[in-house]
């Protein structure tokens, strides 16, 4: 009877992709991995460097586990870990996930001072007048006229977006991208159902509302949510 394989190895153009099974002990996985890194080694070039990346497949690992994978392939001549990966997460990854790519909807008035902030999307039903701050980690929806600060994307999403009925904002910050308030914003000229969002030479620009159709596509996620 043919013996299990708990490591493939595979090579591809950005480097090696090793598949390690996820239901023997960890301890049988590490004395394969060795014995199969030492062999495939002695065929490589020790002058170059090859990106190793690791997928455990269903097997949680922990921070101490992990850290064994990267020792054992950095030892191994010319291999640098790329990463690791693995289906399983924990209960606190998965809450912060969930909270992430929820929307959060409140139903009120932002006024001077105050500040809001959703760690995912955030629909703010009412105005945020100015002095007042919106803060979204996704894109910020406000049903009403923005009048302060608006951020989106604040923890580095440059795909976020801001939407409002009235665009006066007295900022627009979107990831580390900040643009103070529009022309037509400053003029008072009456503007409606407009958005904010990064273009392709890494500047906020302001638009109808009807382009977000074409460039954030993924925002049809909200069909029949909102």
């Amino acid at each position: 009877m043919k013996k299990r394989q708990n490591v493939t190895i595979k090579g591809t153009k950005e480097g090696l992709v090793l598949h390690l099974d996820d239901t023997c002990s960890f301890q049988e996985l590490k004395r394969e991995l060795d014995e199969k890194l030492s062999e495939n080694s002695r065929t490589q070039d020790e002058r170059n460097l090859i990106y190793v990346k690791v997928n455990m497949g269903n097997r949680y690992i922990t921070e101490e586990q992990r850290e064994e994978l990267n020792e054992l392939i950095r030892l191994k001549k010319n291999l640098i870990v790329d990463d690791i990966v693995s289906n399983v997460i924990t209960m606190e990854e998965a809450e912060q996930l969930k909270k992430e790519h929820e929307v959060k909807t409140v139903s009120k008035i932002i006024r001077s001072g105050q500040v809001l902030e959703a760690p995912g999307d955030l629909l703010l039903i009412g105005d945020v007048n100015p002095g007042g701050t919106v803060i979204a980690g996704g894109n910020i929806f406000i049903m009403g006229t923005l009048k302060g600060v608006a951020h989106a994307g604040c923890y580095g999403n440059e795909e976020a977006v801001i939407a409002a009925s009235s665009m006066k904002p007295s900022q627009l910050r979107i990831s580390d991208q900040i643009n103070s308030a529009p022309d037509h914003a400053e003029n008072n000229e009456p503007r409606e159902m407009e958005c904010a969002y990064i273009d392709e030479n890494r500047q906020i620009i302001v638009d109808r509302l009807q382009v977000l159709v074409q460039l954030r596509p993924n925002l049809n996620r909200f069909e029949g949510g909102l």
